[in-house]
């Protein structure tokens, strides 16, 4: 049976109270920060670095305190979001949240105390990785960490309250991350690093779109009004296809533009993922976890549309950042 501070790393485990008590310190963090969507941070500070390597600007001290700095302050999001949804009533009575996992403050295992205390520590840990960076990089330095904290503290009330969650989403983990990323590795501004990042950054928004889908109904219901359930289901899920496809054309015209090389077809071999996620986001949703597909893990119900989109796009930004590593070390060898 796997231990679930590994098995954290991929899902939201199931974890009785008794086996909370049993936990270590770090398997606790893991389960109560959602390790498991960590790895969409470190991927988007992955291809900030690629594009600094492709320019002759990677250093690796800036580039490893930005990527623990960004994951460290996406965990403290993702503990804040807990903080503020308990805090609001909206994980009471069996809410879509507390079925396919545990959720640490709704479940009793941990108290608001406790919670503000890993979210103090974990800050203390971004704020040490982050601070050096925004040091070295002036009034704009303080501009990328003004933005980023305005997100962390604000995505789930007002943003995700009155549909601008999604749009928050794509710029976080695209041109904040990404080109911001970039900025504080290379101390200047990059054309390319605003390109690379709208392919994998329209992934990860696939991803909280493809979880507002799923929880819509519940979400109305509590008067969260994400753009699911503004939009409606129907339009909702051609949406999610859409974002789930687009990335490929787009990385088909950064290399057309002459931008970047052809090694960023490399992306094709994600296909799969997409030909499996595809018709599950243009598909009606199984009524219970036994109606689903002999692939699909029954544990992770009733995730359905957000497991498929955050399958496709882990495979995507896997491929996305081994065609870029590729354009870096042929950008690198010819300039």
């Amino acid at each position: 049976m796997t231990h679930p501070g590994i098995k954290a790393l991929t899902r939201m485990p199931h974890v009785t109270a008794d086996e909370w008590k049993n936990l270590n310190i770090l398997s606790r963090w893991l389960i109560a920060t959602r390790a498991a969507v960590l790895i969409m941070t470190f991927i988007s500070a992955a291809i900030a670095g690629l594009v600094a390597f492709r320019h002759h600007e990677f250093r690796w001290p800036q580039w490893l305190a930005l990527t623990f700095g960004l994951m460290f302050a996406h965990a403290i999001n993702n503990l804040l979001n807990d903080r503020s949804d308990f805090l609001r009533g909206v994980d009471k009575n069996n809410y879509y949240r507390t079925q396919y996992g545990i959720q640490p403050l709704a479940s009793g295992v941990m108290t608001l105390r406790q919670n503000l205390l890993y979210a103090a520590i974990t800050a203390a840990l971004a704020v040490a990785c982050g601070l050096p960076l925004v040091l070295a990089n002036g009034i704009w330095g303080w501009t990328l960490l003004a933005s980023g904290a305005f997100f962390v503290l604000c995505y789930t009330w007002p943003l995700k309250y009155f549909a601008m969650g999604e749009l928050a989403v794509f710029l976080v983990w695209g041109p904040l991350m990404v080109a911001g990323g970039h900025f504080v590795i290379a101390n200047r501004f990059e054309w390319d690093a605003v390109l690379a990042c709208v392919p994998y950054a329209l992934g990860v928004t696939a991803v909280i779109f493809g979880k507002h889908i799923d929880k819509r109904t519940a979400d109305k219901e509590k008067q969260i009004f994400t753009l699911p359930v503004v939009l409606g289901d129907p339009l909702s899920r051609a949406i999610l296809g859409t974002t789930a496809v687009v990335p490929y054309f787009f990385v088909a015209g950064m290399v057309f533009w002459g931008k970047f090389h052809p090694v960023l077809f490399i992306v094709v071999f994600a296909l799969p993922a997409l030909k499996r996620a595809l018709p599950v986001f243009l598909s009606d949703k199984p009524a219970t976890a036994e109606l689903t597909p002999v692939w699909y893990e029954k544990d992770l119900w009733p995730n359905w549309y957000v497991a498929l989109a955050f399958y496709h796009n882990r495979a995507f930004g896997m491929w996305f950042m081994i065609a870029l590593l590729a354009d870096a070390i042929i950008s690198f060898h010819l300039n």
